[in-house]
């Protein structure tokens, strides 16, 4: 039959350094960690801190972000240069088309006003040369 026997390790029966009694104990001063803020901010910057926090989510998880931030910023890079492309078809047909069509468009308004006040011109000069000719009544 097997016995255990508890083997205790010199270094935990050793005895440790630094003050034995309570009262050695210096608890007025400043602790480590106050004077390592008192000499200013920490030299690492935000983006370091930042990649810094890559080792915490999992690798796997990193990839499919990853995967997912490439596919999202492709489309997206597609669609602004579908968009510019269109918006440089329709634009540029708009000038070499749309123009000319408004300014013959003008044209023709302008000379159909312009025989309006033409024909209004006649009647009225018919109307002045022969005040009664149109008010006479055909003899039966």
């Amino acid at each position: 039959m097997v016995k255990l026997e508890e083997v205790m390790d010199e270094e935990f029966v050793r005895e440790q350094e630094g003050p034995h009694d309570d009262d050695e104990w210096d608890t007025d001063s400043e602790s480590d960690l106050d004077s390592e803020s008192s000499f200013g901010p920490p030299s690492e910057t935000l983006y370091e801190r930042i990649v810094a926090l890559k080792d915490i989510v999992p690798a796997s998880t990193r990839r499919s972000l990853s995967s997912k931030y490439e596919t999202v910023s492709s489309w997206t890079k597609s669609g602004l240069l579908f968009g510019g492309k269109t918006l440089w078809v329709v634009s540029t047909s708009a000038l070499l088309l749309g123009v000319p069509w408004a300014l013959a468009y003008s044209e023709e308004q302008m000379i159909v006003e312009q025989e309006r006040a033409e024909l209004m011109n006649q009647r009225a000069q018919n109307e002045f040369m022969a005040p009664g000719a149109n008010d006479a009544k055909p003899a039966l």
